[in-house]
């Protein structure tokens, strides 16, 4: 099966790139590890009123969604241009607000980009993403068993201290304990497996994004950078490296559009395995082939290379996903 884009949906990808492309993300995710959120926040403005948000978000709800495949459209453009933010949780929490009463109070937000949000989900660890940027903290707490009927949707009241990540721009936090009860019983259970698919799904697009842009800037230095007076792209042993990571994006990508269409938590696995590795492969390549300068924080490079690494455990090691990929099988 061959899973190809529409028309509406190669357009809708082509005015992202156009929007983020003017945006001069870099200097954006730098102010954004930094702490300063101003630029961000516009650019978050910006990518919400062009429908990405609401592409989580039901109808009822001001959103265009549920449209899995659209938004997976969306995130390999964000990742492409290494957008900063919550984006995978705020996606996970438009899908973690079932409840009638929760979701007419905060999904509209959600949709316009009015509220950024991020979770804490069972089994996902102690702390959430860039939890002094978003607006709403949303936690679970429980085991996440799916007999169990004791666990609970909270909105944390706040956050501790930021903490560093390989990713300079992914500023992690512990949510506080506590904090109003949203709701309650097994359906947030089923709530939070169901926001996990989806966080998942939004990270393997923004993985395959960043693998994207990491070969096409190592194309372009490798035909300018030169040994023995010829550029090196021209050395088999180069040409191989970049065939290896060309043809490892290209096969996470139709099990993406395939796990879109599907939504099974296993294809999901599968997808986020399949393109987080051929990024973080693709990241290793491109360090390689960029020698020295690669290295160097104040190199553009950089800011793909950390988020490369910290994709591929985010939302689940590849270990778990292989493991739930099996389990399914």
């Amino acid at each position: 099966m061959r899973f190809l884009l529409d028309d509406e949906q190669r357009a809708f990808a082509h005015s992202l790139d156009a929007l983020l492309t003017s945006a001069d993300t870099p200097s954006v995710v730098r102010s954004w590890g930094a702490g300063d959120h101003t630029t961000g926040r516009a650019l978050w403005s910006r990518i919400a009123d062009a429908g990405v948000f609401a592409l989580a978000v039901p109808e009822e709800y001001e959103g265009v969604g549920p449209r899995p495949v659209e938004l997976a459209v969306a995130f390999v453009e964000l990742g492409r241009h290494a957008v900063p933010g919550p984006l995978a949780e705020t996606v996970a929490a438009a899908a973690l607000l079932t409840e009638p009463g929760v979701a007419k109070r905060f999904l509209p937000g959600l949709a316009s980009g009015e509220v950024i949000a991020t979770v804490a989900l069972p089994g996902g660890g102690p702390y959430v993403l860039d939890g002094d940027a978003a607006s709403l903290l949303l936690r679970v707490d429980g085991d996440g068993d799916s007999d169990s009927d004791s666990d609970e949707l909270r909105l944390a009241p706040g956050h501790g201290r930021v903490r560093t990540s390989i990713d300079p721009a992914r500023r992690l936090t512990r949510p506080d304990a506590g904090g109003e009860l949203l709701a309650t019983g097994p359906h947030v259970t089923e709530a939070a497996a169901h926001a996990l698919t989806w966080a998942r799904l939004a990270t393997a697009a923004q993985a395959l994004g960043v693998g994207l842009t990491l070969l096409d800037r190592t194309v372009v230095y490798v035909r300018q950078r030169t040994q023995f007076g010829v550029p090196i792209g021209s050395f088999q042993a180069v040409k191989h490296r970049l065939a290896d990571a060309k043809i490892a994006l290209e096969f996470a990508r139709p099990l993406l559009f395939g796990a879109a269409i599907s939504m099974a938590p296993a294809d999901v696995a599968a997808a986020k395995v399949a393109a987080c590795e051929a990024a973080y492969a693709t990241a290793r390549t491109a360090l390689q082939l960029h020698g020295a300068i690669g290295y160097t924080a104040e190199y553009d490079l950089s800011l793909w290379l950390t988020k490369a690494r910290a994709l591929r455990t985010a939302w689940g090691t590849p270990g778990e996903c292989r493991a739930l990929v099996i389990s399914e099988r």
